[in-house]
């Protein structure tokens, strides 16, 4: 009989040809273990979703409750689900700034789709700006407003009226304007290698909005729920959006995205036509409840005070020759290297030695830092002196 991982490669769809093939059996908290028993740190939380560790113990036990009453019983918006109100009243207070209605999807791709429609929609406009470099994510809409053409010329024709311009510049402001329904930013670019936005930079594109009457949307799908240092990463700004996407670190490790906007604006799905945007299973009753205690876990602990001091202490840490710098904010690190190659062997000595980590995909040569909130100071040091250990071997 064929093996599980002979199964994985012949009957699961596979997305390069090096996978990191790792079997897994079992997580709790920051490790992992595979089926033979290793141990490894996880230093990127299945890509910045398990912010609480997982298989958190408030979130599976809220799992096991809400099973336990019903799962899937209508699309969304019909039914008044308990799972669901309270969370969008739990996300909505912690958002502030008139951000009260919230539409609850499936993933960071779905809230995308749903955020660029409603922009649509509300302002009559079809032209949408968005930024070199930045990732939203992979369905159709979500990919013509990614910055990166390799990723994108394979799936021609996308979306008619995208322009890009320059992250952390206002070189290309003039682009945004009244024709432009909404101009669509990472609060820290994800996969060019977490770059954060410079200090005014999205002041001054909150102004140009406000001057042409676009909508600004925030996509706090990597940044968001405590990993850089603040429940929302905007919040260090003191910038504000009209919109704003979240997904990922949201659900606790349960599928669960949303768009938030402020009430007049998302109401513009309610007519002409009515249904204007429509999910069969967005708002998971279970993905709900896991979402609230996972929300309710980190407010409880201001958890993103922990990604404020292991930021400092990885900063620390990794000095190496070879490093060119650390960079980003937080549990959203970037270890700059030189060549893939060498981010390869880096990866793989890592892995062999019990530590979890990976690459960006618009950035192939840094190392991806994006550990769970919960991380100790004490596996910090053991996994930043194996990383060291491999940038060393790497040579």
């Amino acid at each position: 009989m064929a093996s599980t991982k002979q199964l994985f490669f012949a009957n699961l769809a596979q997305t390069t040809d090096f996978p990191l093939a790792l079997e897994m059996d079992r997580a709790e908290g920051v490790t992992i273990w595979d089926t033979e028993g290793k141990p490894y740190i996880d230093l990127i939380s299945g890509i910045s979703v398990s912010n609480i560790g997982h298989r958190h113990p408030k979130v599976v036990e809220a799992i096991k409750e809400q099973v336990d009453k019903h799962m899937h019983l209508l699309v969304y918006g019909e039914y008044i689900q308990g799972p669901q109100v309270q969370l969008a009243k739990a996300i909505t207070d912690a958002l502030g700034h008139d951000l009260s209605s919230v539409y609850l999807v499936n993933s960071g791709s779905e809230a995308i789709e749903g955020a660029m429609k409603l922009a649509k929609r509300f302002t009559g406009r079809r032209n949408i700006v968005a930024f070199d470099k930045a990732y939203h994510g992979s369905t159709q809409g979500a990919l013509s407003i990614i910055g990166e053409e390799e990723f994108r010329r394979g799936y021609r024709p996308l979306l008619p009226g995208i322009t890009h311009i320059p992250f952390n510049s206002e070189e290309g402001f003039h682009h945004i304007n009244e024709h432009t329904a909404a101009v669509f930013v990472e609060t820290v670019q994800g996969e060019a290698g977490y770059h954060p936005p410079h200090q005014g930079f999205l002041q001054a594109l909150r102004d140009r909005c406000d001057e042409v009457g676009a909508l600004l949307v925030f996509d706090e799908i990597q940044a968001g729920f405590g990993r850089t240092g603040s429940l929302f990463a905007f919040e260090q700004e003191e910038v504000y959006p009209d919109i704003v996407t979240l997904a990922k670190g949201m659900g606790g490790g349960m599928p669960i995205g949303a768009f938030v906007s402020k009430k007049h604006i998302m109401d513009s799905l309610k007519e002409n036509p009515i249904l204007g945007h429509i999910t069969t299973f967005g708002g998971h009753p279970v993905s709900c409840a896991a979402s609230l205690a996972s929300l309710q876990a980190i407010q409880e602990g201001e958890l993103w005070k922990n990604a404020i001091n292991g930021e400092k202490l990885f900063r620390k840490l990794l000095v190496h020759p070879l490093i060119k710098e650390v960079r980003g904010r937080g549990y959203m690190l970037a270890v700059q290297l030189d060549t893939f190659e060498r981010v390869q062997k880096v990866i793989e000595y890592c892995l062999k030695h019990g530590v979890i980590t990976d690459w960006f995909l618009f950035n192939d040569t840094a190392l991806r830092l994006s550990p769970p909130l919960i991380i100790s100071d004490e596996e910090i040091e053991m996994s930043c002196k194996v990383i060291l250990e491999g940038i060393e071997h790497s040579k």
